[in-house]
């Protein structure tokens, strides 16, 4: 299976990869490494991309800058941030990948915890996380060819210390479920769903 694994060299990115290279052809993609470059905040990027690719088979993305900080001091720029990369950049992917990908192929996208169990100062992340999933819940029934579309919803990594204070009382997610759930997305038979991993 040739697999596009979107923020390979990231904290999650580098375990996904590894649970699916020994098997599948995995193709590296980030904004600045990798076996091909993409900015996915960057619609006419996204395209060279898969110019660039080629037919595959699936598309993971564990990649997105969002905003972290008090409700009180954000701005509009703040929340765009969020928007503009983890959002929309992930949508874009799926937007413009539905015209490259084979038959029965699938994306994989990136949602969060906090959509559903928001913690202080991540306003942003929250929206977008559940704008996330109910992307992927409608797109789920209008791709054609078989194509599926699913999202992981990881808590805190247990390779992310840096936010541990943020999220008092959870416990962080082991690398390895994590990974399997991009896996069971990739290699399963669902559609529309959100794996969540949740302390």
């Amino acid at each position: 299976m040739k697999i596009i694994l979107v923020g390979a060299t990231g904290t999650i990115g580098k375990h996904i990869a590894s649970a699916l290279e020994k098997e599948h052809e995995v193709i590296k993609a980030g904004s600045k490494s990798g076996d091909v470059q993409v900015n996915i905040g960057d619609p006419a990027a996204i395209k060279a991309m898969y110019e660039k690719v080629g037919a595959f088979d699936a598309l993971i993305c564990a990649a997105g800058d969002g905003h972290f900080g008090p409700l009180e001091k954000m701005t509009d720029a703040d929340f765009r941030v969020s928007v503009n990369s983890k959002l929309m950049g992930q949508v874009n992917l799926v937007l413009i990948g539905q015209h490259y990908i084979n038959p029965n192929g699938s994306f994989t996208l990136t949602s969060g915890s906090l959509g559903v169990d928001p913690v202080p100062m991540a306003a942003s992340l929250s929206a977008v996380n559940s704008a996330i999933e109910g992307f992927v819940r409608g797109a789920a029934i209008e791709l054609k060819n078989g194509v599926r579309i699913n999202a992981v919803g990881p808590g805190v990594a247990e390779e992310s210390p840096a936010y541990f204070p943020f999220f008092p009382g959870h416990e962080p997610v082991s690398m390895r479920r994590i990974a399997l759930a991009y896996v069971r997305s990739v290699l399963g038979a669902q559609t529309g769903q959100t794996y969540r991993l949740l302390s």
